[in-house]
């Protein structure tokens, strides 16, 4: 059963290993973009039936935590509210305070990155499918499309500039429609997700792209071992873009998996399979350090 726990305005969950002796290492998951933490909850209890702590959160404007715009994806606010949840989980009794793991996915991954690059105590990362910068062209977009897109993002932008309300988009639509992400396989995945009484909702505020565009993550910061989880056939964060996280990291390794950006939240085998390598990179990791 996962303990609610709030921090800084924040709300979160806290999953702790039964049986548990002393403190444990503790791993901190980021959700990716427009995420909320109820679809972490799985790798949460992967991480605490392997003997971890888990700690997972909403960032500000998203789920159950505060903020306003809802919604908006600030970057330099959720790379805070990560720290703030680091802070917290330090502060647990049951947590080993120098035994804290980042984890993660597309966004997140960035985020788990750049976090654990300025903060030495931090004892390893892993980025699965992290976002390093938008792809240069969009499979299935045309450039009307896109040129809609990018409207999209500037009236929203101009709506910021002026103390307005956001003019949100859907995240994932259908082909041809205007959304952040539209494929069928997109489509097919937002299926999945809708009418479940989770928190996520299908809206974002555009405006907040015209951060991501100049924002990526630093592995060469990194002094903490890193381990990217990619999709070979990944049209959202593409392998050509995700690979060179690792080349570039001290001490990066690479793991690299058959299917597409949507199988690592759809396909039970993919995730059973990234699940065991990464819990099997934290363990080895922290008996190294000891």
């Amino acid at each position: 059963m996962a303990e609610r726990i709030t921090f800084d305005g924040r709300a979160g969950r806290l999953f702790l290993p039964e049986g548990r002796t002393g403190s444990v290492p503790c791993v901190v998951l980021c959700h990716g973009f427009s995420g909320t933490m109820d679809r972490l909850f799985p790798q949460a209890e992967g991480f605490a039936a392997a003997g971890f702590a888990a700690l997972v959160f909403d960032y500000r404007n998203f789920g159950e935590s505060e903020g306003e715009p809802r919604q908006l994806a600030d970057i330099d606010g959720q790379l805070e509210d990560l720290r703030a949840a680091v802070a917290y989980a330090r502060g647990r009794a049951e947590i080993d305070p120098d035994g804290i793991l980042l984890w993660g996915n597309s966004l997140g991954g960035a985020h788990a990155i750049n976090a654990g690059a300025d903060d030495p105590r931090v004892a390893a990362v892993v980025a699965q499918i992290p976002f390093n910068g938008f792809p240069r062209k969009v499979e299935g977009r045309t450039a009307w499309q896109t040129l809609r897109l990018q409207g999209a993002i500037l009236r929203d932008a101009l709506r910021g500039r002026l103390g307005l309300s956001p003019s949100y988009i859907p995240m994932v639509g259908a082909p041809g429609t205007l959304a952040v992400v539209a494929t069928r396989e997109a489509e097919q995945h937002i299926r999945t997700l809708s009418g479940d009484g989770g928190l996520w909702r299908n809206s974002v505020a555009p405006r907040a792209f015209l951060r991501m565009a100049r924002y990526r993550p630093a592995p060469e910061r990194l002094r903490v071992p890193l381990l990217v989880c990619i999709a070979a056939d990944d049209r959202e964060t593409p392998e050509e873009t995700t690979r060179v996280l690792a080349e570039r990291a001290p001490d990066g390794e690479l793991k690299r998996y058959p299917g597409t950006h949507f199988g690592f939240y759809d396909d039970p085998a993919t995730r059973e399979r990234v699940m065991a390598d990464q819990i099997a990179f934290f363990t080895a990791r922290l008996r190294e350090r000891r």
